[in-house]
């Protein structure tokens, strides 16, 4: 078995090599993840310039561009052969609700949807990595039960672990997304030379996070699996807008 380990961190970030560490032993995997912070860059490609990947010493697969770039390079002929699965995180931060609509680790586990397995994208609900060992094993044991799934292509599961030792887990939940509110107002910067600029500030607190939601399952010390699939069409809307339109041409 073949596993495609990027994130959004950055190809030196402590979930990454903590994700390739606890499942090296189990596939063979390969590591293709941006040379730098790209978190936020949802799923956008870098179509302005050429990419170029670099192999550091410890084998990883350093590119100067996106997560999603990684990915698609890597499904798309710069690998030898074509992975049968792509592991995304572990992001050192949460990716619940609407956060799924930014988070670049997310984008790069969606980008894996051609494949015939489904895609998981890890997150740590933390900025530190003193629980990164039990987010790993969770990781491990999920990846290792894919065998056992039986799920519509292009599935992607989104999994978020709370910042807990592995022994105050309480176990797993199946969810569905939360909602966010509105993000706090950005915040106005003026540098020295007096150009004035932006701070994208934090996003919203849980709206909507209440019992069956990711944000209420990590709350309560279980780790969160809510199935995203791509398609976002509103399928309870066509009635409406077929009334709508009627009649308007």
């Amino acid at each position: 078995m073949r596993i495609l380990i990027s994130n959004d961190d950055g190809v030196n970030a402590p979930g990454l090599a903590a994700l390739h560490g606890t499942l090296k032993d189990y596939a063979d995997c390969v590591v293709i993840a941006p040379d730098q912070d790209k978190s936020g860059a949802s799923s956008s490609l870098t179509l302005d310039r050429p990419l170029h990947p670099s192999t550091l010493d410890n084998g990883f697969i350093s590119l100067n561009g996106t997560p999603t770039d990684c990915v698609h390079l890597g499904l798309n002929g710069m690998l030898e052969h074509l992975p049968d699965m792509v592991v995304s995180g572990i992001n050192l931060g949460a990716n619940l609700g609407d956060d799924v609509l930014y988070s670049g680790t997310v984008a790069a586990a969606l980008e894996g949807r051609f494949l015939g397995l489904p895609a998981f994208a890890f997150s740590l609900l933390s900025r530190q990595a003193d629980n990164l060992p039990a987010a790993a094993h969770i990781a491990r044991r999920l990846v290792a039960a894919h065998d056992r799934l039986d799920l519509p292509p292009r599935t992607v599961l989104n999994v978020n672990i709370p910042n807990l030792p592995l022994e105050r887990i309480r176990g797993i939940q199946l969810t569905r997304l939360g909602h966010r509110a509105r993000a706090a107002a950005p915040v106005k910067v003026v540098n020295p030379r007096g150009k004035e600029g932006y701070w994208i500030s934090a996003a919203g607190d849980a709206e909507d996070g209440g019992p069956g939601t990711d944000f209420h399952a990590v709350m309560q010390g279980y780790v969160s699996i809510t199935p995203l699939q791509l398609d976002r069409t509103f399928n309870e809307a066509f009635q409406s807008l077929d009334s709508w339109l009627e009649g308007l041409l």
